[in-house]
């Protein structure tokens, strides 16, 4: 007998304690072990996860209102500029900005030190943060500056905002050039020194679910060590990007917009980053629950590292000039060996994303979900996604020692 349940069945059977839970990780073996059938018969959820750097990421605030009141034109959080053309007392802080006294990169390669992101994590953490602020006047807000301090817990609202997070496969970053380069990817080393990656692989949510099925608007989400919803398709969502059999996509591919009260957060799934040469940004910690209402579903959440690739790009001037093309596609299973081969060469490999953070997460959400502190959600709204009827191509198994020949 087929299986086919639905998400209000697995919320009952969450609340009555007896919904069966695996990671994305341990359901590997299951499906070798019993097969893909016998394993959606016997899984209700599985839990993914990632732990990044995601540059599209910050924070609305409402601040509260002084005494008098203040309609802020220009704000600074520990220095760091936060936008304040909302309204009169609500700013938006994003991962990357700077104070305006951070020297960048007119010293080469800048170290930025502190930013949006180092910001988040402070508020987070519960530390006080320094607002300084300007503004013109008016007669229901006279106000015209304002310096004092605040903790997370003393305003009115905080909201994590993502507009592009979760990003489904991306670059293998490396550098052709004869001199290091510093990137959003990391620093690469000359001459193909060094491979940098970003990605949990076969953990990662959008890499179970790759066409969408059960991930939309709406969607409860592990965020930040708190519970989040998937707001919107992300920036840049590309669902036509090409895809293997498996539906894993083999180039950068869907994102998401993410929401959640960043006061539920912890600073151990948010944290600052500073990327030397680059700039600052926040690392972010997601899990994606993937209900299996059918074999289809457990089908995907059986992808392994093996059978996810992802592109080889040259950041030194490929990337940079938009000429487009790659050296090559490379499973993750390789990357997470520590070598790959590139045009005949071994180069050694980094990630960029926690392996062992995302399953942290993957592990949480299922004691979140078999405790009955967690239950599904429909989404109101699915995703623009894939025809799966075209885009799907299958791709060669090659051997490593047939892939280093070409």
């Amino acid at each position: 007998m087929k299986t086919n349940r639905s998400i209000e069945e697995i919320n009952a059977k969450i609340k009555t304690g007896k919904v069966v839970v695996f990671t994305a990780e341990e359901v590997i073996g299951l499906v070798k072990e019993k097969g893909v059938a016998a394993a959606a018969a016997a899984v209700d959820v599985v839990t993914t996860g990632t732990f990044g750097p995601m540059c599209s990421s910050g924070v609305f605030l409402n601040v509260g209102h002084s005494q008098p009141r203040i309609k802020l034109n220009e704000a600074y959080l520990n220095g760091v500029p936060a936008y304040a053309g909302i309204a009169a007392v609500d700013l938006y802080l994003g991962a990357t900005a700077l104070p305006l006294a951070d020297p960048a990169n007119r010293n080469h390669p800048g170290e930025f030190i502190y930013g949006g992101g180092h910001v988040i994590e402070d508020l987070v953490a519960g530390k006080k943060i320094r607002l300084v602020a300007t503004a013109y006047g008016t007669d229901c807000y006279p106000l015209k500056k304002i310096a004092t301090t605040f903790c997370l817990s003393e305003i009115n609202e905080a909201t994590l905002y993502n507009p592009r997070n979760a990003y489904q496969n991306y670059n293998v970053a490396i550098n052709l050039g004869h001199k290091t380069i510093y990137t959003y990817m990391g620093v690469l080393k000359p001459d193909m020194g060094n491979a940098n990656y970003s990605s949990a692989g076969q953990l990662s949510p959008l890499f179970n679910d790759p066409l969408l099925k059960t991930i939309g608007i709406g969607t409860r989400i592990f965020l930040g060590g708190g519970i989040g919803y998937i707001a919107w398709h992300g920036t840049q969502h590309n669902p036509s990007a090409e895809r293997a059999g498996n539906g894993t996509p083999m180039y950068p591919a869907a994102t998401l917009a993410l929401i959640g009260d960043l006061k539920q957060m912890q600073p151990r799934w948010l944290r600052g980053l500073s990327f030397l040469g680059y700039g600052a940004t926040l690392q972010v910690g997601l899990g994606i629950p993937i209900p299996i209402l059918n074999e289809e579903i457990m089908g995907y959440c059986a992808v392994s590292d093996q059978d996810i690739f992802a592109p080889i790009v040259d950041y030194h001037h490929s990337y940079p000039y938009r000429e487009g093309g790659n050296l090559g596609l490379v499973n993750y299973a390789e990357l997470k060996s520590g070598a790959v081969t590139v045009n005949g060469r071994k180069v050694p490999t980094a990630s960029l994303s926690s392996y062992a953070g995302a399953r942290e997460i993957a592990v949480s959400l299922k004691d979140w979900i078999t405790t009955g502190q967690f239950t599904l959600t429909s989404p109101a709204v699915t995703l623009p996604s894939v025809d799966a009827s075209i885009s799907l191509k299958t791709m060669p198994q090659r051997d490593p020692e047939e892939r280093e020949d070409q």
